[in-house]
């Protein structure tokens, strides 16, 4: 399993509880958008994660900045990722990011609003915030490996499932 997480803005742990911590423990991978804020927090998900990947945000101090980069690529399932905190322009910059990556789906932070989307050219991954979500539903974001794909759903802290949705993987001719 894939875990996303984003926006964690901690002060000296990771925040993770209940499903989150457990989907963190139990993935193959967790990737992080950005918005650690410390490095407690950042080193708290690299200890809890078996397997970790991250890039920085706009809120993470120097020292956490100088850890991470700004953006980065990785393949989960056969399906490439391209993963950012944020980009200017919004929807149109993070579709213009992926395309230029050459990703199937970008991952972002910064809204702290969860929500998954299917552009025609890419699709947009935000999982919102575990722990500080600012008006927004908490959330993660939990990827299952499939024969044609990914299943993947957005879920809460407390393990409530709000949306589904399904990542086809493209083969080798793009199609």
């Amino acid at each position: 399993m894939l875990v996303v997480c984003s926006d964690t803005h901690a002060s000296d742990a990771e925040a993770l509880t209940g499903r989150t911590l457990e989907a963190v423990r139990e993935a193959d991978l967790v990737v992080h958008a950005g918005d650690f804020t410390t490095t407690d927090a950042l080193d708290g998900f690299r200890e809890t994660a078996p397997r970790f990947l991250a890039v920085h945000g706009n809120a993470d101090a120097p020292d956490v900045k100088g850890r991470l980069p700004e953006s980065r690529m990785f393949t989960y399932g056969g399906v490439q990722f391209a993963m950012t905190h944020r980009r200017d322009g919004g929807d149109t910059g993070l579709r213009m990011f992926g395309r230029e990556k050459g990703a199937t789906v970008v991952v972002s932070g910064h809204t702290h609003r969860p929500r998954f989307v299917q552009t025609p050219d890419v699709a947009l991954l935000n999982p919102g915030s575990h722990a500080d979500p600012r008006g927004n539903r908490p959330g993660h974001a939990e990827l299952e490996e499939t024969d044609r794909g990914l299943d993947g759903r957005l879920v809460q802290p407390d393990g409530t499932v709000f949306e589904r949705f399904r990542i086809e993987r493209l083969d080798d001719d793009g199609a």
